[in-house]
């Protein structure tokens, strides 16, 4: 990395999109932002924000056939080039991928050859939706610049330091070791930067804190973070464990597969797609924006307010045993879309857990903002906190952090 290569270009590459991010780790600002959508499909759509203005300001869109993931690469490539920002500029400092599943082999950023490729895709099978796409925008990436060094960011990882009686499942070691059935963790690199600001906003250094971290949005997951390290987190060997999401149902009774599959004669494939697409809260009451189930529950919609009560019910659940987990709380902290934007769920999510030193102030819950800021009384037991998450940004922070370093 050269000394003026202070750019990092942050890949997100979903089976038929790519989101993408370039940062320049300077100052943290963000030099443009896009998306490319329905990859493959006779009308992709590009939407590209230079210059990290607002959502409007300068943004661009393509509307044509974009084939592959190489195809839109190469686009995104073209409409950074059109702001002076290229991928060829001497300013790039790496590219940073998210990767899904890093499984027990990846607990830290690493930087990306053919035997680490390799080791991601050992771990398909345990994230056949996710790695390969990851994959696909990985090998694309390389193509365009060999040159550059290549990261991928593991959203497991944070959560790797989990002790062995949280991340086991009580099920034969033999066969769970066999086929890598363990608790890994998701939104790893979400609750690692929202940990990490979360002390900041209360002055003080990561490892003297133990925080429960909700990352609420259409996924969701909590974490039990202690001194900065992650010691229980919800979700488990895929992303379908634990709270009640947008379309997942979250923890449920192993034996309602088998009930499903021997009175309803349901095959494996429609139990997988009732409980990742068609449950949560769209399986309740046919909506999964928070927005619409809190106009529907303050109309009297008897399937919206079920709905959200489940949903509260099972946060409260896990604020509850994270703090057992922990023994001693410092702060509880909210995040992602329905974490940050939604008050009525903060409220609710702590109503009525005075005991355990949690309140929220209805004030300071009811302001709308984008900065960290604390939504508990000021001299609450346990602050109540919203941290908006940059899960770029901390794909951006890590791989400039792996570079710098392995130059050194």
């Amino acid at each position: 990395m050269t000394s003026q290569a202070t750019r990092v270009l942050v890949l997100n590459s979903g089976s038929s999109s790519v989101k993408y991010q370039l940062l320049d780790m300077r100052d943290g600002s963000r030099l443009a932002a896009g998306i490319v959508e329905r990859i493959g499909e006779s009308a992709s759509r590009l939407v590209h924000t230079p210059s990290g203005e607002g959502a409007d300001a300068g943004k661009r869109e393509r509307t044509e056939r974009i084939a592959d993931h190489d195809a839109a690469l190469k686009a995104v490539a073209e409409e950074l080039a059109r702001d002076g920002i290229g991928i060829d500029s001497p300013e790039l400092a790496a590219i940073g991928h998210r990767v899904v599943h890093g499984g027990l082999e990846f607990s830290a950023p690493t930087v990306i050859d053919d035997a680490v490729l390799a080791e991601i895709e050992r771990l398909v099978p345990v994230a056949p939706l996710h790695n390969p796409a990851n994959i696909t925008g990985i090998r694309t990436a390389r193509a365009l610049r060999p040159d550059l060094p290549q990261v991928a960011v593991f959203d497991t990882a944070f959560h790797t330091t989990m002790p062995e009686h949280a991340a086991r499942y009580a099920i034969d070691v033999e066969t769970a070791d066999a086929h890598r059935i363990r608790r890994y963790g998701f939104h790893g690199t979400s609750h690692a930067y929202v940990s990490r600001r979360a002390a900041e906003l209360l002055g003080r250094a990561p490892e003297e804190l133990n925080l429960i971290v909700l990352h609420l949005g259409n996924g969701a997951s909590a974490s039990a973070v202690a001194g900065g390290r992650c010691v229980d987190t919800s979700m488990g060997l895929t992303p379908l464990e634990g709270l009640v999401m947008g379309t997942r149902s979250g923890d449920i009774d192993p034996a309602v597969v088998f009930h499903l599959e021997r009175v309803a004669g349901m095959g494996t494939d429609e139990i997988d797609e009732l409980l990742n697409k068609k449950s949560g809260l769209t399986g309740l009451c046919g909506d999964n924006d928070m927005r619409e189930i809190r106009r529907r529950v303050d109309a009297g919609d008897a399937a919206a307010t079920l709905a959200f009560d489940i949903y509260i019910h099972r946060l409260k659940k896990y604020i509850g045993a994270y703090y057992a987990v922990l023994g001693r709380v410092d702060a509880v902290v909210f995040t992602a879309g329905v974490g940050e934007n939604a008050a009525p769920v903060r409220a609710a999510a702590i109503a009525g857990l005075g005991e355990l030193g949690l309140v929220v102030d209805a004030e300071l819950n009811a302001v709308r903002s984008g900065e960290p800021r604390l939504v508990s009384p000021e001299h609450a037991r346990v602050a109540v906190a919203v941290v908006p998450t940059d899960e770029e940004m901390e794909i951006a922070r890590q791989t400039f952090a792996l570079v710098g370093a392995v130059d050194a």
